[in-house]
């Protein structure tokens, strides 16, 4: 069997934020998009990982203002990055070793995706599953074939 590649499980062409946006416009853009990961650019370039998790800590410091703090104060300025091509297991394995909740998915300098524990987790159903349809959730004991 050959290697999955990130790429085929990513979230691709994902919602980013600048650096100098304000917390609370981070929060905006993470509960519209209801996701909990957004890459921070500078004029296009990954400078750094904004995770919910981070807005949570940081805002529960005193004297911090979502309103106007920046969302480089805040960032992980040295995410974890992979190519698309990057194989699904090896990134996957790396994620849970550094307990890391997302890769970014970079490519010539750009970001490309992202790749979540959530996305891992799809990889491995369908990984498990060989290919076959996944099982849609209808609550207790109502799962039926998509």
């Amino acid at each position: 069997m050959s290697k999955q590649a990130v790429q085929r499980y990513m979230t691709a062409t994902p919602v980013v934020i600048e650096s100098g946006r304000t917390l609370a416009e981070a929060h905006d853009v993470l509960r519209a998009h209801g996701i909990r990961h957004l890459p921070v650019v500078e004029g296009g370039r990954l400078v750094g990982v904004l995770s919910q998790r981070d807005l949570y800590l940081v805002e529960t410091l005193r004297g911090v203002d979502a309103a106007t703090e920046k969302v480089a104060e805040a960032m992980s300025r040295e995410p974890y990055t992979v190519a698309p091509t990057a194989p699904v297991d090896e990134v996957a394995q790396d994620m849970a070793d550094h307990k890391y909740g997302s890769a970014v998915v970079v490519e010539d300098g750009k970001v490309v995706g992202v790749f979540t524990t959530i996305d891992a987790l799809r990889a491995l159903a369908s990984i498990v599953r060989g290919g076959r349809a996944r099982r849609a959730w209808h609550g207790p004991g109502n799962a039926t074939s998509a």
